[in-house]
């Protein structure tokens, strides 16, 4: 009894009040994780991050990338259906929504390439969108466009506004019809 009195005494003053923002502070920091994700207890992902921040305290609950993402997507057979790299990611876990930005880099069980700024993964709708310029390499084949939609196997797609990236311009000078035309109407009477 005197050990409890005795140490009830010793108050630590130097403890700094902290305010708590769900929305500012991450309830877990992870530093270089590798993770892998199932599925209906199927092992579906293998994550690699350098930082991982957890909000799920958060009016929406959410993970953050700052410093980029690595996944692997697996078919049930553990064989590698897709890849995708990304500057910096968030997964939103209410929603099942994966939001992919600065060089998204995604490689599809085809060997087919996907390159964009942004791009959106939808888990529940089991699809695959983006409003951003996208570059799709099909061996020595290059589509590029604005605003994209596929599947999330990334194997049934479509572009939206394709470009080509040529411009419709034309080194040669085209003949002035007004100026070419040698000869002169007289309009007055």
């Amino acid at each position: 009894m005197l050990l409890f009195i005795l140490s009830c005494r010793d108050k630590n003053e130097n403890l700094v009040s902290f305010d708590y923002d769900p929305e500012t502070v991450p309830t877990m920091v992870t530093d270089t994780v590798t993770t892998l994700i199932s599925d209906s207890g199927i092992t579906r992902y293998k994550l690699k991050a350098d930082i991982w921040k957890v909000f799920d305290k958060s009016r929406e609950p959410h993970w953050f990338f700052p410093e980029g993402i690595y996944l692997e997507r697996f078919t049930p057979d553990f064989h590698i259906e897709a890849t995708v790299r990304a500057d910096t990611a968030w997964y939103y876990n209410d929603t099942e929504l994966w939001k992919l930005k600065k060089n998204v880099h995604v490689e599809n069980m085809k060997g087919e390439i996907f390159d964009s700024e942004e791009l959106y993964w939808d888990q529940k709708e089991k699809r695959v969108y983006s409003d951003k310029y996208i570059e799709i390499k099909r061996g020595v084949t290059e589509i590029k466009g604005y605003g994209f939609e596929s599947n999330q196997a990334m194997t049934e797609y479509r572009i939206f506004r394709p470009h080509d990236g040529k411009l419709p311009f034309s080194d040669e000078v085209e003949n002035d019809t007004l100026q070419s035309n040698s000869k002169q109407v007289d309009l007055a009477p």
